[in-house]
């Protein structure tokens, strides 16, 4: 892949550059997967940045998007600052690398906490927050067992499982992913957990802007990052229909391994894991199956993924897509998410073209963008 963000890898960026890359990911109707088709079409930050709103226009004539101003991303980072947290970026050394090559990685993180600890291979516990006084002994079981192992442990700071994993795991390294801002500890009651955590040499995480209050649609997003950090996640109580059967779809599509704790069919919190094991997830009754099944792939090197090289591409002379190229893409995209290659088998359409015609439906808040490079319309 040559692109802005591939050449080199673990490259730091200036905080200038860090400051533009707050703005476009602070503006409106830009996602992480829009974010790198920005970088990677016009080659920086501050270049995509001048380009919004006329590709928002295009998408949607008469459509006005919001930028975040310099103001506003400097605002960001003074607290940021203040919190002794800091910013880290897509591609950069501290960047974890299993979350860098997966689908939909934050092109920032804010971190308080150690760096290192995200570098390290990692095990993610999800479950039930109405977890049994059983399954909270086994989570802590395992997570302390992997933990002596030297693997680190990630969760979502949710009470039971979560809680129970980052607190068996304190000694030997565990991250906790935020699903709101890095100064907004959800639940409160875990605000002496979290200063545990920082304090034992682990780290606390969020994509999300300071001071952000998390709504219900902000919990998948962390779930696909707790996922994405590590390279297996386990499942140890989990109703039928609840958020840690997300994380455990999202971590099988990253090509994650996926282990789940057997329970018994007459407890709810059990049927969850129960039904990941009939659709193929490793069973588990000991952390040596964990450790055994993780042990080859913590070996082989991650995947790079992306990286961070801006070197500003000349793009004065790219050409806007046709209104002919605009309703070619418009007649063959519906509301069922479609693959990206598929669309441009069928529209006959250039790769460039394609990306440019999307990034404008994108950012007119027309488009949605789904797993697996698909897409559809709002």
């Amino acid at each position: 892949m040559n692109d802005a963000l591939a050449p080199k890898p673990g490259i730091a960026l200036s905080q200038d550059q860090k400051l533009e890359w707050l703005r476009l990911i602070r503006s409106e109707n830009v996602g992480p997967a829009t974010f790198v088709d920005l970088i990677n079409h016009f080659g920086s930050a501050s270049a995509a940045l001048d380009a919004l709103p006329e590709m928002a226009q295009r998408g949607q004539p008469g459509k006005t998007i919001r930028i975040a101003s310099v103001g506003q991303a400097e605002a960001e980072m003074e607290k940021i600052d203040r919190l002794k947290a800091r910013l880290v970026c897509l591609g950069e050394p501290g960047y974890p690398p299993a979350l860098r090559s997966s689908d939909g990685a934050p092109p920032l993180l804010t971190v308080l906490g150690s760096e290192d600890i995200l570098t390290q291979t990692t095990i993610a516990f999800v479950g039930s927050r109405n977890a049994s006084l059983s399954g909270i002994k086994f989570t802590r079981e395992l997570a302390s067992a992997v933990g002596d192992k030297g693997y680190a442990t990630v969760s979502g700071l949710a009470r039971g499982i979560d809680s129970a994993a980052h607190e068996a795991s304190l000694s030997t390294g565990t991250v906790a992913v935020f699903a709101g801002g890095i100064d907004h500890i959800y639940p409160r009651e875990n605000a002496s957990l979290v200063s545990a955590i920082v304090e034992n040499g682990g780290a606390v995480v969020s994509e999300m802007p300071f001071g952000w209050t998390p709504r219900a649609q902000d919990f998948p997003r962390r779930n696909r990052i707790v996922a994405g950090i590590a390279l297996g996640l386990v499942v140890v109580e989990a109703a039928r229909r609840s958020g840690s059967l997300i994380s455990a779809r999202l971590a099988n599509e990253m090509g994650r391994l996926v282990f789940a704790v057997p329970g018994s069919p007459l407890d709810p919190r059990s049927d969850g894991a129960n039904h990941l094991i009939k659709q193929g997830a490793q069973l588990i009754t000991s952390a040596q199956d964990i450790i055994d099944a993780i042990a080859p792939i913590a070996e082989e090197p991650t995947q790079s993924g992306y990286s961070l090289d801006e070197e500003g591409k000349d793009t004065s002379d790219i050409d806007a897509p046709s209104e002919s190229d605009r309703e070619k893409l418009i007649s063959a995209i519906g509301h069922a998410p479609t693959d990206v290659d598929e669309l441009m088998r069928f529209t006959q359409l250039g790769a460039g073209t394609l990306q440019m015609l999307l990034l404008e439906l994108d950012l007119a808040g027309k488009l949605e963008r789904h797993s697996g490079n698909r897409v559809s319309l709002v």
